[in-house]
């Protein structure tokens, strides 16, 4: 294998204090983009540094990710290649600094780009990593959003109040990103949201805010939310509004509500079993035409 160094380039040096790595994947992984908007806001509410950039040409297929044409100034054009970008933060009050890694699923080469992530990892004295997950599931906009906290090691699950996962089935790069840690003897943990999967706006701030506060409460460092919160109430009006003009759409969430009221809200949502998008298009679909029978 490849020294994995030779894929990354440098920016800027930084020192950081036992740094805990936060990484957030748009594709597979992010239902709403609400993984990698949570990222992203740590990434400013910390004044985070970027500290490197991993080169994108081995580990894309263009035709599948496809680079995006950008006008600047209204006048020249500027190729934008999918990126994955290291940043550095030093957090004031803190027990740990952050290491922040934001970037698309890459197509190619994963065991490659893992070992990366896992070099980088140990350059930094890495000990711990959190990654960011969100997926589409039933669950109503008009509730608090359900976060499920997963990991392997038993000390771990137990010490941070987690649950093990017992998927089986395929992976995305966060999957194969925790083998690797585990791998490598360092701890990891994944947090997932659940996003309505009736809603196609995106970012959504509300699941976003839900990650950002409970992976700052998992690692103890404070960050400001008061921007995250605003676009999270404008969120909810705007989808409030989307909702009342649908009536098919309003009674469906009715629905949704109801479950989720007379559940067991001790046991958490299990993120990687959870329907697909199409099955729950079709479980949509289902409702509508029972309601359509039963009003016929």
């Amino acid at each position: 294998m490849d020294d994995p160094s030779i894929y990354l380039t440098r920016h800027a040096e930084l020192e950081l204090e036992d740094p805990v790595l936060i990484a957030a994947f748009r594709g597979w992984n992010d239902a709403g983009d609400a993984a990698t908007f949570a990222a992203l806001h740590l990434g400013r509410a910390w004044s985070a540094t970027r500290l490197a950039s991993i080169d994108p040409e081995d580990f894309y297929d263009f035709q599948a990710t496809r680079p995006q044409v950008q006008l600047i100034n209204g006048k020249s054009r500027r190729i934008g290649w999918p990126e994955n970008e290291l940043w550095g933060a030093r957090i004031a009050g803190a027990p740990h600094d952050a290491l922040l890694l934001v970037g698309t699923e890459p197509n190619l080469r994963w065991r490659t780009f893992t070992e990366l992530v896992v070099d980088v990892a140990r350059r930094h004295n890495v000990r711990f990593v959190i990654t960011l997950g969100a997926l589409l599931a039933d669950v109503p906009h008009s509730r608090p959003v359900q976060i499920t906290g997963t990991a392997v090691a038993e000390e771990l699950i137990e010490k941070l109040g987690l649950q093990r996962s017992r998927y089986e089935g395929p992976t995305g790069i966060v999957g194969v990103l925790h083998d690797a840690f585990q791998r490598s003897g360092v701890e990891s943990a994944s947090l997932w949201a659940a996003v309505p999967h009736y809603l196609a706006v995106s970012p959504n701030p509300k699941a976003a805010m839900a990650l950002v506060e409970q992976t700052t409460k998992l690692i103890g460092a404070p960050v400001a939310i008061d921007d995250l919160a605003a676009a999270s109430s404008a969120y909810e009006e705007r989808v409030g509004e989307m909702v009342a003009a649908d009536e098919d759409v309003q009674t469906y969430v009715r629905e949704l509500e109801r479950r989720v009221d007379a559940s067991d809200q001790r046991d958490p949502i299990d993120p990687f079993n959870l329907p697909s998008g199409e099955a729950l298009a079709q479980e949509f679909e289902h409702f509508l035409k029972e309601r359509n029978e039963d009003d016929s």
